[in-house]
């Protein structure tokens, strides 16, 4: 297979629609799928992986709603519809039966060792077939678009390495057919710490809205946690950079400190500053959701016909197209 290298990488992510973004999401990923989109350097695929999140998610209205939203929120920060794809997974059947094709040549004790697996285990939960096959469906996902690379943190990085196993295991037996994607790890993307100090995360229930009132916003920063015998209280500091220069920062927490009080305000009124915006435009979005559904649609068309397109490929390396 000759692949045109002189063409823009194909980019892809999907993020599941399993609640409200926060700002540990949108500084650790969804600003920088923006920026790259902005680079110009990439034809980008943007996808909501509902069907992932099934293994989460099982009440209908709950789901609908959860992805409109996502598609909503990615529209508000400023992702263009014109310049990338954005579209919903179950849109495309070529990600399931892709993923059905190769769940014959993966092998169990392979995806064993997912982390996703071995973290249910380990939380002795009764483990769904979803769950179990999540890196075979991931690397239907990443393969299907011949995509280049996949933005992850360091911690997803093994969602890459099944695509690329799975893609090699594949053109050993059936001829070349799958270009072998990369990790995209942006350097510099640090760690978002949630009100309670621990890593951001809505399993925790530590987390600031990405898109949250000024009054949501008042109320996650004060229940900041601090360490009274500390000078510069780290965890409101930690989050307040994300908001304000580094150097004009540190001059003023030192010249506050100890006012635990004074600093929660001055962050409450700089993360409203940055969300209000966001919010604004969010509000307005959403007034109009046959729009948004439109936009998905529209895009449902442009990528089936790209997936179909090397499912074909697939079937006739597998030989079940004559």
């Amino acid at each position: 297979m000759c692949y045109n290298y002189l063409m823009k990488k194909i980019l892809l992510s999907g993020v599941k629609p399993t609640g409200r973004p926060h700002i540990g999401n949108y500084f650790g990923a969804m600003k920088q799928f923006v920026n790259l989109l902005s680079s110009g350097d990439f034809d980008c695929y943007f996808f909501i992986a509902d069907y992932h999140a099934l293994n989460f998610i099982q009440n209908a209205e709950e789901m609908r709603q959860n992805t409109l939203d996502l598609a909503i929120d990615y529209l508000a920060i400023g992702l263009d519809p014109k310049k990338a794809t954005l579209f919903k997974q179950s849109d495309i059947s070529a990600h399931t039966e892709l993923s059905c094709i190769f769940d014959t040549i993966v092998t169990m004790p392979y995806l064993m060792r997912a982390h996703a697996y071995k973290d249910a285990v380990a939380k002795d939960k009764e483990i769904n077939v979803g769950t179990f096959n999540y890196p075979v469906l991931m690397a239907a996902d990443i393969l299907l678009y011949d995509t280049d690379v996949v933005p992850v943190g360091q911690d997803q990085k093994q969602h890459v390495e099944y695509a690329r196993d799975i893609a090699q295991k594949f053109n050993s037996i059936f001829g070349e057919t799958f270009k072998l994607p990369e990790p995209l790890i942006i350097e510099g993307v640090a760690t978002v710490p949630g009100i309670d100090g621990r890593k951001m995360s809505k399993s925790y229930d530590n987390t600031i809205p990405l898109f949250a009132s000024r009054e949501e916003i008042a109320k996650a920063v004060m229940s900041i946690v601090t360490d009274s015998g500390a000078g510069i209280p780290e965890n409101v500091f930690n989050i307040h950079r994300l908001f304000k220069d580094g150097k004009e920062l540190k001059l003023f927490y030192e010249k506050n400190i100890g006012k635990y009080k004074i600093l929660k305000e001055a962050l409450i009124e700089d993360i409203n500053a940055f969300i209000e915006p966001l919010r604004e435009r969010r509000v307005e979005l959403a007034k109009d959701e046959k729009r948004v559904i439109e936009i998905l649609k529209e895009s449902a068309v442009k990528t089936n016909e790209k997936a179909n397109k090397k499912l074909v490929e697939v079937k006739r390396a597998i030989g079940v197209i004559y």
